[in-house]
């Protein structure tokens, strides 16, 4: 008697399927090893999503599980049942049809795209190349990006766009790809078929013969087709079933790096200008216009991300009264941030989240933990610092994956990644979620400390050779000075951040060394405050532990910091009469003979401070018991300047060329960058008491020969001082046109490394020559934003800038 007659259920595929699994003692993942078929599929069979597999795939299933012959014959005969069972209309949910089963009915078109333009036109050539019907088979174009960027609505608005160069119809077709059970591909190429007209019955249950039919059918049509929210490659791959006149368009979060042939548009957030645009279209450009400023503070707070921009605009529309100050004042407190991007079913968190949850859990733990990084981006190594992997190599993989995930972004420098604002938000509430304080706090002290070590071994790589400083160590990170200086210049934020970390909880000799690594590297990268926090930070730990020889040292580079960089001679002195102390108490000559040096440095930036020449010589004694030559030649250096600035030129010049010739020779190796930079700010030194004995070409050359090694290392400070040099001479040489270039060249670095005070001298003399060029307009520029330099300083030293410059300018 059969299974109908005595009332009960025929057997279905999935049933028998998990049945014989459970019996054999299998997990899923079990059975997919023994079979080679995966778990995915398994799951689908299981769950009657694929309710007839092929031939090949039950037989290798059944050899895993054990089947009799009957077994299998019975189960093959299921899977036939179910190819040629009646199959009802799918019902919109259950196909993945985003809005109907129906060609030409599209989601609707928002009112309000802003900033896509660009791509708008990118895939309107696409669309374009078609029409010439020369190609074999149809575009393939692929928007990704973080979620929230509008991959979907740029994708709707094409699909209206584009309808008269596809009049076969449009499909809209949502592959879930972010949900937790993606829609199967065979079930997408179902939809179509039902969709070009093919009753239910006599669509094929083998999906390889579903793809042959749809590209049957394509093959003469001009359609597009969109496939919304992919998963991934494998479930895209079998519908490209487009033929050549067919355009088909995928979003996706993922970047769909497996796909040959697609022309790839990757989304990133707006633009200011176009993020404002959005936001004024949706509540009003009068509203903007009037709080223009916090409206451009709301835009950076969203991150100019056009979801979270919309969701902004939105709750401002629906509160006429609010002024934008409100939402920015909210928006400001990072720990609510996402909370308050929500509006109705709108919500940022929630979209992250799709994204997050489909990551590894390796790759999870690498996106919370990168949140800990203190700047905006990051290297393969802090990766592998925070999740503690054995090699870059590793690390590197978790990093691939987040951003084929589109949840980090490739940085523009080589080799590096970084966040979008909000995903890093984001990170951030995931850790503090899922992981306990005491790891958190454990990863954050280990990136701090990486940091600081490498930070420290990049430093050495710009001592002297002068046979006292340490020699550099390679590391992973880096084997030469060139890289060294790269790693020191794109992590400075970073490495700044860690070692305040570090002195923070007691550090105190990792901050030490990391500050004297840099003395020398400060005169070629870094700003004036970077070495002002890194030098304060040195003397503190150095008091906390009591070493007055490390307390003389950082004493003495604070003092060259607040001449040299800061203009605060007044400061500089206080600092080099401390530094002596310190020295003479911890007997050390040397650090004796730099506190001299910084001292009378000091008095060469202030004309109102005079210097007594035994400083000269009494530095250059200490520096010679010390047996330390580098520091005999800087002192003998300072006393030519002192010469030629008492008018004692041919004694100048003759100690000048001593010291030039010591340090142009080659000592014990190849040069390092600061045996170079010594040399050009030796040869700049002497510029001016060769101008005074007439020597102009001679100083010209010299000035040249400087800005060449100072440009060959990237010393942005020795360039501005070369360019100025170069300048004045020209201008005295009469070639105003390369003087104006080689002034304003120096005033545009001056700016960027922050020397206010260096950057007010270069504008002057740039007023000067322009009053000679007879472009008095162009002086009154110059003078104004020198006035305007010293104004955005503090009061008491603003005003005495202002001072020393209307005296240059009256004497001008």
């Amino acid at each position: 008697m059969t299974n109908a007659a005595l009332g009960k259920a025929a057997p279905t595929f999935k049933t028998q399927l998990k049945g014989y699994r459970v019996r054999a003692g299998l997990t899923q993942e079990e059975l997919a090893e023994g079979s080679g078929v995966s778990v995915r599929a398994i799951s689908d069979m299981e769950r009657g999503i694929a309710k007839s597999p092929q031939r090949r795939t039950i037989e290798a299933l059944a050899a895993s599980l054990t089947l009799t012959d009957e077994e299998l014959t019975a189960l093959q005969k299921v899977a036939r049942q179910g190819r040629v069972q009646p199959a009802a209309v799918p019902e919109p949910a259950a196909a993945g049809i985003y809005d109907s089963p129906l060609i030409g009915v599209l989601p609707t078109d928002v009112d309000d795209l802003t900033g896509r333009e660009r791509d708008l036109d990118a895939l309107r050539a696409l669309s374009a190349d078609l029409s010439g019907g020369r190609r074999r088979s149809g575009r393939v174009a692929i928007l990704s990006g973080p979620p929230g960027t509008g991959k979907t609505t740029l994708a709707v608005r094409v699909a209206h766009n584009l309808a008269e160069d596809f009049p076969d119809g449009r499909l809209f077709l949502k592959l879930r790809g972010m949900s937790s059970e993606p829609t199967n591909p065979a079930d997408v190429l179902h939809l179509i078929l039902r969709s070009l007209g093919i009753d239910a019955v006599r669509i094929p249950a083998d999906p390889e013969d579903r793809i042959s039919l749809c590209r049957s059918l394509l093959q003469d049509r001009a359609t597009l087709v969109v496939l919304d929210d992919a998963a991934d490659e494998a479930q895209v791959r079998p519908l490209l079933v487009g033929g050549p006149r067919c355009l088909t368009l995928i979003t996706s979060r993922q970047m769909l790096v497996g796909l040959e042939g697609a022309s790839r548009l990757p989304l990133d957030v707006f633009g200011e200008d176009d993020a404002v645009t959005l936001l004024s279209t949706i509540i009003g450009a009068g509203r903007v216009t009037r709080e223009r400023q916090a409206a451009l503070e709301l835009v950076e707070l969203c991150g100019r991300l056009p979801l979270a921009l919309r969701i902004a605009g939105n709750r401002l529309a629906s509160r006429p009264t609010w002024p934008l100050t409100r939402l920015v004042d909210q928006l400001r407190d990072r720990s609510r941030r996402l909370t308050t991007l929500t509006a109705g079913d709108l919500d940022v968190r929630s979209v992250f989240e799709l994204s997050y949850r489909q990551l590894s859990p390796n790759a999870a733990a690498v996106f919370r933990r990168l949140s800990l990084v203190p700047a905006a981006d990051f290297s393969v190594g802090a990766a592998m610092t925070l999740i503690e992997a054995s090699d870059e190599d590793d690390a590197a993989i978790f990093l691939e994956e987040l951003a084929d995930a589109s949840l980090l972004q490739t940085s523009p420098e080589n080799g590096r990644y970084q966040f979008h604002d909000l995903l890093r938000v984001f990170a951030t509430e995931r850790l503090s979620r899922e992981e306990p304080p005491e790891a958190v706090e454990a990863a954050k002290n280990r990136l701090a400390d990486w940091l600081v070590h490498t930070a420290t071994a990049a430093g050495r790589y710009f001592h002297p050779t002068d046979g006292v400083s340490p020699s550099p160590v390679a590391t992973p990170s880096f084997d030469d000075h060139a890289r060294a200086g790269r790693w020191l210049e794109v992590e400075l934020k970073n490495w700044l951040a860690a070692v305040k970390s570090v002195a923070a909880r007691g550090g105190h000799q990792p901050v030490l060394d990391l500050a004297e690594s840099m003395h020398w590297y400060s005169e070629i990268g870094g700003t004036a405050s970077t070495w002002r926090d890194v030098f304060e930070l040195a003397v503190t730990s150095a008091v906390a532990i009591g070493s007055k020889r490390d307390e003389a040292v950082h004493l003495n580079y604070l003092a060259w910091v607040q001449a040299s960089l800061c203009d605060q001679a007044e400061e500089s002195v206080k600092m080099a009469h401390r530094a002596w102390d310190a020295a003479v108490e911890a007997g050390d000559r040397r650090e004796q003979g730099w506190a001299r040096i910084y001292l009378t440095s000091a008095h060469a930036h202030d004309t109102g401070l005079t210097t007594s020449p035994k400083l000269f010589d009494e530095a250059t004694r200490l520096f010679e018991e010390a047996g330390y030559p580098l520091g005999v030649h800087v002192a003998r250096a300072m006393r030519a300047s002192y010469w030629y600035r008492n008018g004692r030129f041919d004694d100048a010049a003759e100690e000048f060329d001593t010291c030039i010739a010591y340090f142009a020779q080659e000592r014990g190796g190849s040069r390092t960058p600061v045996d170079d930079t010594n040399y050009a700010y030796l040869l700049l030194r002497s510029v001016q008491n060769l101008a005074a004995l007439n020597a102009s070409d001679r100083a010209l050359s010299h000035c040249e020969t400087a800005l060449a090694l100072f440009r060959r290392h990237g010393a942005a400070m020795g360039q501005a001082r070369a360019l100025q040099t170069s300048g004045t001479l020209m201008r005295r040489q009469g070639d105003h046109v390369n003087a104006r270039r080689r002034l304003t060249e120096a005033e545009e670095i001056y700016e960027r490394i922050g020397l206010t005070q260096s950057q007010i001298d270069t504008l002057c003399d740039r007023a000067s020559l322009a009053e000679e060029m007879g472009d008095p307009a162009a002086a009154r520029d110059d003078r104004e934003r020198a006035l305007g330099l010293c104004d955005r300083l503090g009061q008491a030293e603003g005003g005495k800038l202002r001072e020393k410059l209307a005296d240059r300018l009256n004497a001008s």
